[in-house]
């Protein structure tokens, strides 16, 4: 509940702050825009006598109504856009609308301010006649366009906060936002657009005046800043997303998937953003499926599946097939309890899959309280038969008392087939042949024997001399279901 409560209190102090700085970034950018105004009218263009005055006046008074009216107005647009996150819920699809709207809102209620000026300048410098008029009601539009512009990009890059709060649960539906054509536009009229057309208005002023250089050269410096700022503006707004995108397709390349960027934007720059974190959170699932199915199936026909695909069917091949079973399972259910059985066998075959994977073989399949494990496929080795002698040898070894378990292990090693069995909605990969039933047989019969380990002794003649050191064969049995006698080797 303490933590609930600070957390809370957090995040009103962050709105907080970013209504403050928002709020003061529009006033100081609209009056800095109605100075630059103002000092073009009245030092830069000639002006009567009277002007200066009466206008400085109307320009105090007007600037103190015009800010507070534009600021309660402001206050109470920006109040929707902090409610979902001051209630620590998240955003309907209506106010991720709002909200990615606002910047566009806002610069339409600074126009109207900037409009209202002319109903009040107009009529006081009406008597000094049509070219005075002409002067004042073209500047303030220009700086009107140009200051609304400013204020849109300025709105767009300190509402990012709120928009990344709002955007978490998904992107707004509407996409009625000016886009990345649009911005550039805007920067460009920004810089280069007013400035033209002051000067277009400058040559066709009523009156006939001559063109003032003072007046081109004061357009051409406002030009020039504003365009400056609104071209960074608009770069920042592109550019920043891109860059967070390309830092973090960096780490993902190197395999980092918990990576994402956040989403602060409305148009396809945000989608941009939302879209590479839906490309990872599926690179992440991919990542889940396959470890899974890695683990089902076995690494090496995981990737073999991964690369070329699933096909029934098989393809003969030589392997070495290694069973290894629990001795005397039945007792063991019916002493145990379910969890002592289960945790028993889990690190029975915890020692099974770590030593066959450490001597070049998977574990196809876990039969109860047996396991059939593989050597040679689905990936060739030549080394097939060594492999499996070895990881006998060592299972031999970590298997004689685990949680009170025993093993049995028989190997054998023959032509098989190898494959995907089963129907297209259902299959898996196994080994056919009889290879596999000879290991099976004994597996059964090491279940009697104090070595508890079997292997074909015609296994010892294809593997070098060192591994043939550890074994002596040990005469010959008929296993079951077959009819001609299976040489026996034991470990020496």
């Amino acid at each position: 509940m303490v933590t609930t409560s600070v957390r809370g209190t957090d995040v009103r102090s962050r709105l907080a702050r970013i209504q403050a700085r928002f709020g003061a970034a529009m006033l100081m950018g609209n009056l800095a825009g109605a100075v630059i105004v103002f000092s073009y009218l009245g030092f830069i263009l000639p002006r009567p006598q009277r002007f200066f005055i009466d206008n400085l006046v109307a320009l105090a008074a007007y600037n103190l109504l015009a800010s507070a009216v534009c600021c309660a107005a402001s206050g109470y647009a920006f109040r929707p856009l902090v409610r979902f996150a001051r209630e620590g819920r998240a955003a309907t699809p209506a106010e991720r609308t709002y909200i990615v709207r606002h910047p566009l809102r806002q610069a339409l209620l600074n126009f109207v301010t900037w409009m209202g000026s002319e109903f009040v300048f107009v009529p006081i410098n009406s008597r000094f006649g049509a070219v005075y008029d002409w002067d004042i009601a073209s500047t303030i539009f220009m700086g009107a366009i140009t200051t609304c512009g400013l204020s849109y990009l300025m709105a767009e890059r300190l509402l990012r906060p709120i928009n990344a709060m709002a955007f978490a649960d998904g992107l707004p539906t509407d996409r009625s936002v000016p886009g990345v054509k649009s911005r550039l536009v805007l920067a460009w009229g920004i810089g280069t657009g007013v400035p033209l057309a002051g000067v277009v208005m400058m040559t066709v002023e009523p009156g006939g005046r001559p063109v003032s250089l003072a007046g081109l050269a004061f357009l051409g410096l406002t030009g020039l800043c504003s365009g400056a700022m609104a071209t960074l503006f608009a770069a920042k707004t592109i550019a920043d997303p891109i860059e967070s995108v390309t830092a973090a397709l960096a780490e993902v390349q190197e395999g980092r998937l918990d990576k994402t960027v956040q989403v602060y934007d409305g148009s396809q720059v945000g989608q941009l953003q939302a879209g590479f974190n839906a490309m990872v959170d599926g690179l992440r699932e991919r990542r889940r499926l396959r470890d899974l199915f890695g683990r089902q199936v076995g690494e090496d026909v995981a990737e073999q599946a991964l690369e070329r695909g699933v096909r029934l069917g098989g393809e003969q091949v030589h392997v070495a097939v290694l069973f290894v079973d629990v001795i005397d399972s039945t007792t063991l259910a019916a002493t145990r309890s379910p969890g002592e059985v289960v945790a028993a066998l889990n690190a029975f075959f915890g020692i099974v899959v770590d030593v066959v994977g450490r001597t070049g073989g998977f574990v196809n399949k876990f039969e109860g309280d047996a396991a059939l494990c593989i050597f040679g496929a689905p990936v060739h080795r030549d080394d097939a038969d060594e492999c499996a002698l070895l990881a006998a040898r060592l299972l031999c070894e970590r298997l004689s008392d685990v949680h009170g378990l025993k093993a049995a292990i028989g190997v054998s090693a023959g032509s098989v087939v190898a494959g995907n069995i089963g129907t297209k909605e259902r299959f898996e990969y196994t080994v056919i042949g009889d290879a596999v039933n000879e290991a099976a047989r004994l597996t059964e019969l090491a279940k009697k024997r104090p070595e508890r380990l079997l292997v074909s002794a015609s296994m010892l003649a294809s593997v070098d001399p060192g591994e043939q050191a550890h074994w002596r064969t040990d005469g010959s049995v008929v296993l079951r279901g077959r009819q001609q006698p299976t040489q026996l080797a034991v470990s020496a």
